[in-house]
């Protein structure tokens, strides 16, 4: 299993209502978002509230450049569909950790932890190191089960934004459209197979 089908396995559990706004018409877009907070029971403090958390800023732009560059390892671009970032990923973590303040330490602590690594083999930030550079450091924590004993804080950081990276893609109309998930489809039904009809003494009635 590649990179790209592993993810798709964790985006299945991403989906959710939300995708559907993604794929409205902008004309729609409104009526939809409406109706979805609607049928959720939101209230007029929780709307304020993702209006608020939308205004401020947790990462530094340092932060932004370095998820920027990790969730583009994640989900690189391809030939089917779009990168992370085009994706918009890093400002659905940066929203994420604003609405789930859990994450924050967390993921500023893992930032740091990665550029330490960085800086003390190759005197640079992660961000601005050559790409063979930050895969070298990143195939050392992608693995949980390879990974060495000291490198267990960077396995749990890149666990995390590693989920949160595929939340981020998944939910978006590129990443529905990149696992292929078509939604509630009309099913066509034959009728009752002739077999059964014949074992009931039916085969030969009209209807």
């Amino acid at each position: 299993m590649n990179r790209r089908d592993s993810l798709k396995a964790i985006g299945l559990t991403a989906l959710s209502t939300t995708v559907l706004v993604g794929a409205c018409s902008p004309s729609d877009e409104k009526k939809e978002v409406a109706a979805l907070d609607k049928e959720a029971g939101r209230e007029h403090w929780e709307t304020e509230r993702d209006s608020k958390l939308k205004d401020e800023t947790f990462f530094t732009k340092h932060e932004m450049a370095t998820i920027a560059v990790l969730v583009d390892i994640i989900i690189p671009k391809d030939d089917f569909s779009g990168s992370a970032t085009e994706a918009k990923v890093p400002e659905f973590i940066e929203f994420i950790v604003k609405d789930i303040p859990e994450h924050q330490v967390p993921m500023r602590g893992g930032l740091k932890w990665l550029d330490i690594q960085c800086f003390n083999r190759y005197e640079s930030s992660f961000a601005e190191a050559t790409q063979k550079e930050q895969l070298s450091i990143i195939d050392e924590i992608a693995y949980p089960n390879k990974a060495k004993p000291e490198m267990l804080a960077g396995v749990a950081f890149f666990n995390r934004i590693r989920s949160l990276t595929a939340s981020g893609f998944y939910t978006t109309e590129m990443g529905v459209k990149d696992l292929g998930y078509v939604g509630n489809v009309p099913n066509q039904w034959p009728g009752v197979p002739a077999e059964v009809l014949k074992q009931y003494g039916l085969d030969n009635v009209k209807i």
